[in-house]
């Protein structure tokens, strides 16, 4: 996309994003888009709402589709703020659904004043993890199994990628296939994980790097972006931290009775996560940038074993 065209689209967001929150009785007066990458996220000032509008999506992320995870979203941070946790919770201006404007599936969320300031303390936040992780146990909802890896999304971005030589190299993307055939059958099914990682055990996690998604509110710190929520192995939230992270969690999880990250598992989700990486050079026409910002991980990724250890 042009710069313009990807102008267009979010000026398209912002206006369904502030059309849906005045359909809702809110005050939008001084509306005003705070991020754009992935989502164009809107603050409904001087309402104090927050909109999400996911923009960027790979071709069979439909509106039914994008509404069902946008359901299990909000209703996993619901019930976490319903307990009492630190998190950013969903509007309570609002019904706790998503809402379908011009094209746009969209989530309302309460707007909370970040500290811009603080920087982020990667490992900290890692021991952080296993807090949420203690609370996660508790939710009494039903999860799909490893929803976040997204196994329809890595075959189908590495599948678009045969015919763009000039985002991902034929070498690449050979392996990055070949890879797949192995990870695929882990993650696709809890049958086909259990069978290669048997007792190794599975609950709600937050599924998309958590400890990357705590922010500094005015009363200290919140887990926030619960997209991709999912049941497994609590190796996923810490894939692609590196090994200081990994101690922190595994400190604090012991002080916390939690069991130790296992590092075999660990390997193979760091391999499912740089798939996933190399599989969203497949979205580069929607979202440019990502050539560019996916260049050290590919870069990464070519130093890596093969599919975590397995396979051979």
């Amino acid at each position: 996309m042009t710069p313009d065209q990807m102008s267009a689209r979010t000026s398209r967001a912002l206006a369904a994003a502030v059309a849906a929150g005045r359909d809702l009785g809110l005050d939008v007066s001084d509306a005003r888009v705070v991020y754009d990458v992935f989502s164009v996220v809107v603050h409904l000032a001087p309402s104090p709402v927050v909109v999400r509008v996911p923009t960027v999506l790979p071709p069979y992320a439909d509106a039914g589709y994008r509404a069902a995870r946008q359901r299990q979203e909000l209703a996993v941070a619901g019930w976490l703020a319903d307990q009492g946790h630190p998190v950013i919770p969903p509007s309570p201006l609002v019904p706790r659904e998503p809402v379908l404007r011009d094209g746009f599936s969209m989530t309302f969320w309460q707007f909370v004043e970040l500290d811009q300031s603080a920087e982020p303390d990667f490992v900290r936040q890692a021991g952080l993890v296993a807090d949420l992780h203690v609370a996660l146990r508790s939710y009494p909802g039903e999860l799909p199994f490893l929803s976040a890896a997204e196994p329809r999304f890595v075959t189908e971005g590495l599948a678009a990628l045969e015919a763009r030589p000039d985002l991902l190299e034929p070498a690449d993307l050979d392996r990055a296939r070949r890879e797949w055939e192995v990870l695929e059958p882990v993650v696709a099914s809890r049958a086909g994980f259990e069978a290669v990682f048997p007792g190794i055990g599975l609950q709600p996690v937050h599924g998309d790097a958590p400890a990357a998604n705590i922010v500094s509110g005015p009363d200290g710190v919140l887990y926030s972006d619960f997209e991709l929520t999912t049941l497994g192995p609590v190796e996923w939230d810490l894939a692609a931290l590196g090994p200081e992270c990994e101690a922190a969690y595994d400190e604090a999880a012991g002080r916390l009775g939690l069991r130790r990250l296992d590092q075999d598992v660990l390997r193979v989700v760091n391999a499912v996560g740089m798939s996933r990486a190399v599989a969203c050079l497949a979205l580069a026409p929607q979202l440019p940038l990502l050539v560019d910002a996916l260049k050290p991980a590919v870069e990464q990724w070519r130093s890596m074993p093969f599919a975590g250890g397995l396979g051979g």
